[in-house]
Parts: C-alpha cells; structure tokens; sequence
C-alpha cells in the first residue's frame, strides 16, 4: 500500500511540475538589477532602486532529498505562497548525496571532473534548482557547507579557497544567488576558514550579496560586522522557549528573553557601521520546543506570526520562516528529525507558512525606506515578553503590533496630519478593518475580539490624507 502511495505521489508532483514549466513566466525581481544595500544601510533594494522585502522558506535539504519532479514542485509551490528566498545547504556534510546517489564530493575538494556522473550528478541537481527556481523569480540563498564541518576541522582553509573557486565560478552567472558563510555555527569557531570560504567567493563573484548564518541566539556582527564581505548581518532567535537553557552553556543573552527576536535587530543596529539584518532562523512551525525533546508542546503559527512581525517592526529588512518538516524535507522512508511526522509536502501549506505573505503584502504597501521603529509611539507602559507590542512608522504612516490585543494607548501626534485614520489589520488572513478618525491626540486601541495570546493584530494609523490603505490593502 505505501509503495502505490508513493508512486502515485510522483506521478502527481511529475504532472504538477510540469504545469509548472509551461506557466506563464512570473516577472522576475532581478529585472530590476541585482539586489544591493539602500543608502539608508538598512534595507536591500534592486539596483534600479525598487525595495526588496526578504520573505524566506527554509529548505536546508532540498539538494540531498529532492528529486527533480519534488524540486520542481515545491518551488512552484513555495513561490505560491509569496516566498522570494529559499535557503537551502548545499553541502550538509562532506559525505552528502543526493536523491539519485551521487556524492557532493566524489573526488574530495577536486572538481575538475565533477560533472561526469551525468545529468542527475550531485551538482546539477542544485543546478536544476536553481534554474527552477530562477523561472519562477525565486531567489536561492545557498549556504555554503554546515557549521559542523569546520567546526570539527573536516574542512581546513586551503579547501575553503578550493571549494569557494568552485562555487563563485559555478553560480556567478545565475541571477538568484545570494550567498550565506556559516551555517548554525558561532563565528569565532575556525574564523579563518570562515573567512577564507567567504573572501574566495566574494573575489570572483562581486554581483550578489552576502551574510553569515550563526548558532542560536547569537548575531553575525558580533564577529564580522566589520569585514567588507558581509553585506548584511542575520541572527538567529532559535527555538528555545522563555526561560529554556537546555545546558547551552555560555549564554549570550539575558535570562528569560529567549523568545524576544526583537532584541537581536536592535542590538545590530548598535554596531557601526550599520548594516540590513534579519532572522535567518527563528522558531519553526511544528518543531518542539527546545528542539530536542519531543513531548515538548511545539511551536505553532502563532509563535512564528509573533517572531516575525516583532522582528520586522523593529527594522529588520524581511524576515525568514521555518517548519520543522519543510527544513528537513522530511517524507516517509526517511529518518526524521526532532520528531517530525508530516510530509514536507503537507506542511508547506501550514498555517503559518501560509499567512506570512502578509507580512510582506503589508510592508510593500507603504514608503519602505521610511521604515524604522520607533517604541516612543507607545504612550502607555508597554509589556514583556507576549504582552511587548512593537511599533514603526513612517512620516505619515504607524504600524503597531500587538500579540495578545492588550490595550495600548498609542500617540497619534508622531507623524503628520492634524487627523488621522485607523484600521485594523489581521495577521491571520490579512484583512482589513476601519476603526474610524480621530484627532491629533493620544488614544487608547484594543480590538473587540477579546485578549488572549496569539489574538495578535496590527494596528494601522495613517495620515487622514495618505491613501495607502485603499490603494494597497483594500
């Protein structure tokens, strides 16, 4: 019975992939020139100045567990739900194979022969989803090879330099490449190889951006804000709970601020120079809890709703989002990791992978250079942890984000306008509602469908005379 199901399985994704190739041809970001920094040193933009708004989907094993027609389809898919990047690791382990059995590194860090396995060779498979992705205007954020792999001195510098050859002159010429050095790993662990991987690259490959992809609860500034390679730094908020150590060790943050994915934006910007950043690893939909322990509760679209808006409303450039399935691309015949059971191609529809194209629907809809938090909109006494509401605003335009729709009294006088409109805005469906005009005062908001955690709305002022609402939401 399971091998029919699985075969009826790849009949549908080969039928569905191929729909997928003969779509009309979306348009395609990088038409708008190659992604760069904003003047700004907050956001990224296209060359022709049109903002980008990063909205990820973490699919770290898509080139080690992927087929071509699974590939193809969950492109496709991702792109439908509003993803621009998908992250992916191509080098997991320095033993990696790939669906159809081919090795990554047949010959070690020798590459003069790497394509002769054939058309389904470890290299043109992530060739194929590259190109997929390309047609579909996706980018693919690659992550070079896991933080494991130096950290235990498997791979050493002079394989760096080998390896970062091959990759700039394999993937230079693709126009969805943004590259990510390190993978789950503090940056003071082998910082030279780390280095030398990243210098390689970015001395061959001067079109696209780069970052650095840290261990849980820690920032890429805190050891390359100043190397000239990165261009924007990541964090990664991580999976643990408020109050939840698990033996981490040396902790770099504040007891019982685990969960507030806020902080690390805001410690960024305390570096100089000041660069864009977001969280490239935030809590996952659907893992437990801590990650290792599954009868631990797990994190759900509330939780990732709440990490991702906290994080962009206190400037991050976009946002990441994660499940614990998809990340694996967890399937039935494989071993799961930290307790998965559903398959990659159920959880990719999840709630929360759902609604964040919200998110980016919002921010797109109003001046996005503009942006920049400011907490000083709050005029009452603002909570911690699930009751923290956050705020940005524009010159004529606020946004405040409220997880459990506690009352909050906010000051309409910090942008322009001697009236002001409001709207409520639902995280969950992105729909709008009007709440009404008011004047240039400070007000009290709380929306009528009660408290609780993970009732979270946005609170939506503008300008009685900016129409960015009924233009772009409505």
């Amino acid at each position: 019975m399971k091998k029919t199901l699985i075969i009826v399985a790849v009949f549908l994704f080969t039928l569905i992939a191929f729909a997928q190739e003969n779509e009309k041809t979306p348009a395609l970001p990088w038409r708008n020139g190659k992604l760069q920094v904003s003047e700004n040193h907050k956001f990224l933009q296209h060359q022709n100045g049109k903002p980008f708004f990063w909205l990820g989907e973490t699919a770290w094993l898509l080139p080690s567990r992927s087929n071509r027609d699974q590939a193809g389809y969950f492109v496709g898919q991702v792109a439908n739900n509003g993803f621009n990047v998908i992250q992916i690791s191509v080098l997991h382990s320095l033993g990696a194979t790939n669906a159809y059995g081919h090795f990554a590194l047949p010959n070690g860090f020798d590459f003069s022969n790497i394509d002769k396995e054939g058309e389904n060779n470890y290299w043109k498979h992530v060739d194929y989803i590259v190109e997929t992705a390309q047609r579909r205007g996706v980018y693919i954020a690659i992550v070079c090879v896991w933080g494991g792999s130096v950290k235990s001195g498997l791979l050493g510098e002079e394989d760096a330099k080998k390896y970062g050859i091959f990759l700039a002159e394999r993937y230079k010429k693709y126009p969805n490449i943004i590259w990510i050095i390190g993978g789950d790993v503090k940056g003071d662990i082998n910082t030279n190889v780390w280095r030398t991987l990243a210098t390689t690259i970015k001395n061959i490959d001067t079109e696209h951006i780069m970052t650095y992809h840290p261990l849980g609860r820690t920032l890429s500034a805190t050891w390359f804000n100043n190397d000239s390679w990165l261009d924007f730094n990541m964090f990664q908020s991580g999976h643990r709970r408020y109050g939840q150590r698990k033996g981490d060790g040396d902790y770099a943050i504040e007891e019982n601020t685990e969960e507030d994915s806020w902080r690390f934006v805001e410690r960024s910007f305390a570096f100089e120079p000041i660069k864009p950043v977001l969280d490239g690893e935030p809590s996952y939909e659907g893992i437990p809890q801590g990650l290792h322990d599954s009868s631990e509760p797990l994190w759900n679209a509330d939780d990732v709703r709440r990490y991702a808006y906290w994080s962009v409303f206190a400037g991050s450039m976009g946002h990441t989002y994660g499940n614990n399935s998809t990340m694996q691309m967890y399937q039935p015949g494989v071993s799961p990791a930290y307790g998965a059971t559903e398959p990659w191609w159920e959880s990719i529809h999840n709630d929360g992978a759902s609604q964040m194209q919200y998110l980016k629907k919002l921010i797109l809809a109003f001046p996005f250079f503009d942006r920049k938090a400011d907490q000083s909109l709050i005029s009452s006494k603002n909570g911690i942890q699930y009751e923290r509401v956050i705020a940005c605003r524009g010159n004529d335009f606020m946004l405040a984000y409220n997880y459990t729709n506690s009352r909050m009294e906010i000051d309409l006088t910090k942008i322009s306008g001697a009236k002001k409109k409001a709207w409520w805005y639902n995280p969950r469906n992105g729909k709008i509602e009007f709440i009404g005009e008011f004047n240039n005062s400070k007000q009290t908001f709380s929306n009528d469908s009660g408290y609780r955690a993970g009732n979270d709305w946005v609170l939506i002022v503008t300008d009685k005379n900016a129409n960015y609402v009924e233009k772009e939401l409505q």
